[in-house]
């Protein structure tokens, strides 16, 4: 490239490059989740409604721009952390003599510690059933990485 011309500069994807991604993207429901035991029903649902408002504005912008990439779909697995939290809450009440309090924050604890360890097999699960079936069809031509 001629140092004389300009680069053209990189299009911002506001959804994966910026700070957004990290705390919206993957954890808004997933936080909401593992804190259940110690807040009201409601604010866990709004954990849900920013997770899907995310999700929604994601999946437009990648219509809009790349057709069928890389997909947020995959990254609210609530569910799990979900049933995470109630198996630990259920057996720390069966095995420990904790009062209730010190069982939900622990719960807690353990539900926000797990997020980590989800994600990535949850998200390379979904991009391989991308890869095998939809991104074919679509025929975008390159498989996520």
């Amino acid at each position: 490239m001629d140092s004389t011309q300009e680069k053209t500069p990189k299009t911002v994807d506001i959804y994966r490059d910026t700070w957004v991604r990290f705390w919206v993207r993957g954890y808004a429901n997933e936080v909401g989740e593992a804190f259940r035991a110690l807040v009201p029903v409601s604010l866990v649902w709004g954990s849900y409604v920013v997770a899907t408002t995310y999700v929604t504005a994601d999946a437009r912008w990648l219509l809009l721009t790349r057709s069928c990439g890389s997909s947020s779909f995959s990254h609210h697995p609530g569910f799990t952390i979900n049933r995470v939290c109630a198996a630990s809450l259920y057996l720390l009440g069966k095995t420990t003599k904790l009062p209730l309090p010190v069982r939900k924050w622990t719960t807690t604890a353990i539900g926000l510690s797990t997020i980590p360890f989800i994600i990535t097999p949850i998200d390379r699960s979904v991009d391989f059933l991308l890869d095998s079936s939809l991104r074919k069809v679509y025929g975008e031509g390159e498989k996520h990485e």
